[in-house]
Parts: C-alpha cells; structure tokens; sequence
C-alpha cells in the first residue's frame, strides 16, 4: 500500500466505488435511499418492540438516540466486513485481465460502508436535535476515534475474509452465523445494565465493538451509559481490546498480502 496515493491508484478506488453503488441498488426504486431507510426501519422495528411492548430503556436517558448508535454503528461493522467477503471473487474478471492493486477492491467495499454511515450519521445528528441531545467537546474529540477504530477492526477483518473466500466459500456462512451471535451478544439493542453480571459485563466491553459502540454512546450521551472505564477500574484492560484489533489488522493484511500473488490461478 506504499503507492496508496498515486493518481492511477485513487482514480482506480473512485471508479470502483462508483461502479459499487450501481450495482447495488441496481433495479432498486428507491435506490441510494435505501442507505438511509434500512436503519431507520431497524430502528422504529426495535424501538417499538423494546420500548413499547418490552418496556426497556426507559433508564436511559435519550434511549432512541442510544438505540440508533448502536444499530448504525452495527450496520457500518457488518456492512463493511459482508462486502468485503465476496470483493475479489466479485472482481475476478478484473483481476484475471489486469494487473491493479489487489488491495484497492476490499479498499473500495470499505469506501461504500464509510460513505453509508455518513449519510445515516445524519439521520443521527437529526435524531440529536429532535431529542435535545447537546454536542459535547467530548462528543467532537472521540467520536471520530472510535469510528477510526472501528473502521481498522472492520478492515482487518475485510482482509482476512476476502482472502480466505477465495480458497473457502464456507467462509460467508460462518461469518453471517458469528455476526448473528455477535448482535445479541454486543449490547445493541438492550442497555449494558441489563446484564446483572458485572464481571459478564466486563467480559462483553472487552469486544472492541462493543466497546466503541459503548464509549461513542459514553461521549454523546454521557449519563447511564457504562463505558469501558466505567467497569474497567484498571487502565492497563484497555490492551486486550486494542490489541485484538492490532492482530486482526496487522494480521489480516498479512494474510491477505500472501494470498493475493495467487488470486488470479484460484478464481
């Protein structure tokens, strides 16, 4: 990725992103709407259902606001890691035909996820506003880092599975069972008080998911929310979470780098 910056390489990423977006809501009516109308109907489904029927929530101040970072935050992780899967299969006449930067496909997957959560980050600040959630110094100092964080999580992980999925198609269904464990077992859509085990809770805040997703809540919110230092007494814990990551990343560029010289014989 030494050369990320070349013009051939960021006018390559640009028509990919592109090409991205038409496939995807291709024959869609309401195309690129989509990007803001599914987690807004995750939203009102889970909302209705935990607030009004299952009476959760209601000791957390701004609850919608907190229920809506999680499922978009959710939604980028997701999102970014499931496209990622298919990336080079899905590219492979490209990548038999020409010599491009193997890197920049799963790059490019992870451009649409990034341009998709800043657009339903707007249906957040809205939700803010409506809600007279105040923006905080703190709100503006971290968010980014833990959005930052999460992106490099997801990334590492795109790698990783872009790689593998090629030699293993099993690949895609594992992963959609470990995201179906991962959203219930990330606190989502239930307050992390919920879990009247605290060294359970401090075992769940250890997943750097939910650790982001927690601490973005901790700095917008603020009140009631349990962040990860809110458990974690002990500054030192914050490695594990910021270690996994580092293996992950480093990890699955890695893996993904060796694979790469081989893509065009597998496909």
């Amino acid at each position: 990725m030494s050369n990320f910056l070349t013009k051939e390489n960021k006018a390559l990423l640009a028509e990919l992103v592109r090409t991205d977006f038409k496939l995807r809501y291709q024959g869609s009516l309401l195309g690129y709407v989509w990007s803001l109308l599914k987690p807004l109907l995750l939203f009102g489904i889970l909302y209705v259902v935990f607030v009004n029927f299952l009476r959760v929530g209601n000791e957390i101040q701004h609850f919608a606001v907190y229920l809506l970072i999680g499922i978009v935050l959710w939604n980028f992780f997701t999102e970014m890691t499931v496209q990622s899967v298919g990336a080079i299969v899905g590219r492979s006449d490209l990548i038999r035909k020409i010599k491009i930067p193997r890197w920049t496909v799963v790059i490019s997957t992870s451009i649409s996820a990034t341009i998709n959560l800043l657009l339903s980050l707007v249906i957040v600040a809205i939700f803010m506003v409506v809600n007279q959630v105040p923006l905080t110094l703190a709100g503006v100092l971290l968010f980014p880092v833990y959005v930052i964080w999460l992106y490099l999580l997801a990334l590492g992980f795109s790698f990783l599975l872009s790689a593998l999925y090629v030699k293993f198609r099993d690949v895609s269904y594992i992963w959609e069972v470990i995201l179906q464990g991962g959203f219930y077992a990330t606190p989502i859509i239930y307050p992390l008080q919920m879990v009247k085990n605290e060294l359970l809770e401090k075992l769940l805040l250890l997943n750097p998911v939910a650790l982001v997703i927690q601490g973005v809540r901790d700095a917008i919110i603020g009140d009631k929310t349990l962040s990860f230092f809110d458990l974690w007494h002990n500054p030192l814990a914050i490695v594990v979470p910021v270690g996994f990551t580092l293996v992950v990343l480093v990890g699955g560029w890695l893996y993904f780098q060796k694979e790469s010289k081989f893509f065009a014989e597998n496909l």
